[in-house]
């Protein structure tokens, strides 16, 4: 059978939506760990560019009417302890570098006291102090310019932000794996009643009662309101194929029994050539639509198979019995052969009751008059039916249980092809086989209905 193609599903798309949103997540964590760490160290460096401005500032002196400067070795070893950066300096009393490095830019006043820009090829930092230094009577404005290349803080920039996207990835991973977790969760109620349902027989149409979260219960409702509106169908199906079996069988048994008594009464040899006619269309007639209504019934009912404990032995000797009277219409002699005196076993009853009589329909319908048919009852259990008829070539075993399907020789005989099939349908529902095999004992055929030992 060609399994169906469903465009979605709802687990990956729960899966997906969560990948989505933790990859998300992840980025997101990344980049702000990322903005962060570069701003820490942005203000780490700025803090200790004015620390050693400061500290220059502060070593600023007067002396005998003029300005000098003893440079802190501590100024300058702050910040070159930090990283491999270069380090560059400048003090200016008024307009006038005092000392340190003259084409030093002067910072513009709208930067403040931190300013970034280009100096000697290099992106570097600078930190601006002032003071106000006496000198011989007067007051000099005293400046202090100290820069530094920018390496140290893209190194360690780049080293947070390899370090926050490991954590990111690792983020990712666990919230993928927490992700088939929940959605395995979040499942877990639907396949819980899938496999409640599943599990259930094909004559199973009880309302399905399991704990299903809210979501759930439109579903379980409208399930629960099919399942009772199948069940009703099949029971008013059933029972329509068995009243239409009565109808139909019954006006076609008067028509037969009337053109029988008027074929009695005909002396004209064409008016019996065409009661004859009419007789073997009504008997055909009444074959094929009663065989097709079996196979009908017996395709309803093995969707819904009863369980139920019954008797094989008794149930195939009421069998023999029915059909009794047609076989003595032909001189055919039934015997039943008893090698276990009750056989019971657990099926459907009507259904194997069916199947008993297609198969010996069959065996007294293709048996010559004055002959013999032997039903043999095993502990298997095994009902076999043994005939004198015409038997079955091997050309006709591969398809006769075929619906329709009847031996090549058998052309003449009133059939619809369907007993045989009918009866293989309610051994296969049952877990047992039909068999067929010639007569061991001479002309015929063999037609055993081998029921599971379980």
């Amino acid at each position: 059978m060609k399994r169906r193609s469903y465009r979605t599903s709802i687990r990956r798309r729960l899966l997906l939506q969560l990948f989505t949103m933790a990859a998300l997540l992840s980025l997101a964590f990344f980049l702000v760990v990322r903005a962060v760490a570069e701003r820490a160290a942005a203000d780490t460096q700025d803090n200790i560019l004015l620390a050693s401005a400061t500290s220059i500032a502060d070593a600023i002196y007067s002396e005998q009417g003029a300005v000098a400067v003893d440079l802190p070795y501590s100024a300058l070893s702050m910040l070159g302890s930090i990283s491999e950066d270069r380090v560059f300096y400048r003090v200016l009393i008024g307009e006038e570098t005092l000392t340190g490095y003259d084409d030093l830019p002067l910072p513009s006043p709208a930067q403040g006291e931190f300013e970034t820009f280009m100096f000697r090829g290099e992106e570097v930092r600078s930190a601006t102090v002032t003071r106000t230094v006496s000198s011989g009577g007067s007051k000099e404005r005293a400046t202090v310019i100290v820069a530094q290349t920018r390496l140290g803080l893209a190194a360690i920039s780049q080293r947070i932000s390899g370090m926050a996207a490991v954590v990111g990835f690792g983020f990712l991973l666990v919230a993928t794996a927490l992700s088939l977790v929940a959605a395995q969760s979040a499942l877990a109620p639907l396949n819980r009643m899938t496999q409640s349902v599943a599990r259930r027989g094909p004559d199973d149409l009880r309302p399905v009662d399991t704990q299903t979260p809210s979501e759930l219960v439109p579903l379980v409702d409208a399930l629960n309101s099919f399942m009772a509106r199948l069940k009703a169908s099949l029971t008013q199906s059933e029972e329509f194929i068995a009243e239409a079996a009565h109808r139909v069988r019954t006006p076609l048994a008067t028509v037969r029994a009337q053109a029988q008594m008027t074929l009695r009464r005909s002396e004209k040899p064409e008016n019996k050539a065409s009661l004859r006619a009419m007789i073997r269309a009504v008997d055909e007639s009444s074959r094929s639509a009663g065989q097709l209504l079996d196979h009908a019934m017996v395709s309803l009912r093995t969707d819904q198979l009863q369980d139920e404990v019954f008797d094989l032995v008794e149930l195939t000797q009421d069998t023999v019995a029915h059909l009794r009277p047609t076989a003595d219409l032909k001189d055919i002699a039934i015997s039943v052969e008893l090698y276990v005196e009750t056989l019971p076993i657990r099926g459907d009853e009507i259904l194997m009751q069916n199947a008993l009589r297609n198969v010996l329909d069959n065996a007294i319908k293709y048996s010559p008059e004055d002959s013999d048919i032997t039903v043999r009852i095993t502990e298997e259990p095994r009902i076999s039916f043994v005939d004198q008829g015409r038997g079955f070539s091997a050309d006709d075993l591969g398809d006769i249980t075929k619906r329709f399907s009847r031996g090549a020789n058998v052309g003449d005989i009133v059939g619809s092809g369907l007993g045989l099939t009918i009866a293989d349908e309610v051994m296969r529902a049952h877990g047992g086989t039909l068999e067929i095999a010639p007569n061991e004992e001479g002309r015929g055929s063999c037609v055993s209905l081998v029921y599971p030992r379980d």
